[in-house]
């Protein structure tokens, strides 16, 4: 059974809140399972850092921790978005152009909180929910100016959503990402971070022994307020997320899975 015939199943089986409420149950055992005995500590180092977020918020959820303490520490971190958002405006073009604005503003916001400034965040403005289906020039076209801005600043860590992350644009992030780096050439420590992956699929069916070995669970609390300062300020997103799902970010821990 594949994870979308998965859920396709469990939306007939329960109505829209009790499937939430299962999601929600679901994914914080997963997590506590994970902190507790499936992930190993990531001690902070001084690594410069570069993140690829698929959307305008995926950056703050996943690695808004990580973000917050390296900036503090005045370490480096460069900020690259996929999409343009669009998609949480529906199908008029006006609404989609107004919501491209609102949230590159709220991106900005909200990375600033993190201490993370406006020149260091670059917006490629692919069209939100197309980067598993680019036509071949332009997925080429985006694999050299993400390889570009890799080449540019040189980062020792690379952020990415997590390869099985039960969502398009995020799994086609990792690829195009994975690509890039390969480009070059070059050896940088990648890391997955998961935004969807514990919200919307079960652990045994996307998550191998192999995967879970590479879990590791990074401590925010000293940061914890900026992130869930940050994340309040992408305002046009929260109230279109599923109840409970923006619960598992505002923990003091992230979780990350490293690549080898």
């Amino acid at each position: 059974m594949t994870v979308k015939t998965h859920l396709q199943r469990l939306q007939r089986l329960f109505p829209n809140t009790w499937l939430e409420k299962l999601q929600y149950i679901h994914s914080s055992l997963l997590c506590k399972w994970i902190l507790l005995w499936g992930s190993q500590p990531l001690a902070f180092n001084q690594k410069s850092a570069m993140v690829f977020s698929p959307h305008q918020d995926d950056e703050t959820f996943g690695c808004g921790g990580m973000i917050a303490y390296k900036r503090e520490q005045g370490i480096p971190v460069i900020i690259v978005f996929l999409t343009d958002g669009q998609g949480a405006a529906g199908s008029n073009p006006n609404a989609q152009n107004t919501m491209i604005k609102i949230r590159q503003q709220e991106a900005i916001e909200a990375l600033g909180i993190l201490g993370v400034e406006a020149s260091k965040i670059h917006f490629l403005a692919k069209i939100d929910g197309s980067l598993q289906n680019l036509k071949t020039d332009e997925k080429q076209q985006t694999i050299c100016q993400v390889a570009e801005l890799i080449r540019y600043y040189q980062p020792e860590e690379v952020y990415v959503p997590h390869r099985k992350d039960c969502h398009q644009d995020h799994e086609a992030t990792y690829e195009l990402v994975k690509a890039a780096i390969a480009e070059n050439k070059m050896t940088v420590e990648l890391l997955q971070y998961p935004i969807w992956l514990f919200w919307r699929a079960p652990l045994f069916i996307l998550l191998n022994l192999q995967d879970i070995a590479a879990a590791y669970c990074f401590s925010t609390i000293s940061v914890q307020e900026k992130k869930n300062q940050a994340i309040a300020s992408y305002k046009s997103q929260i109230k279109s997320l599923p109840r409970g799902f923006i619960k598992r970010f505002l923990g003091s821990y992230e979780i990350f899975f490293k690549v080898d």
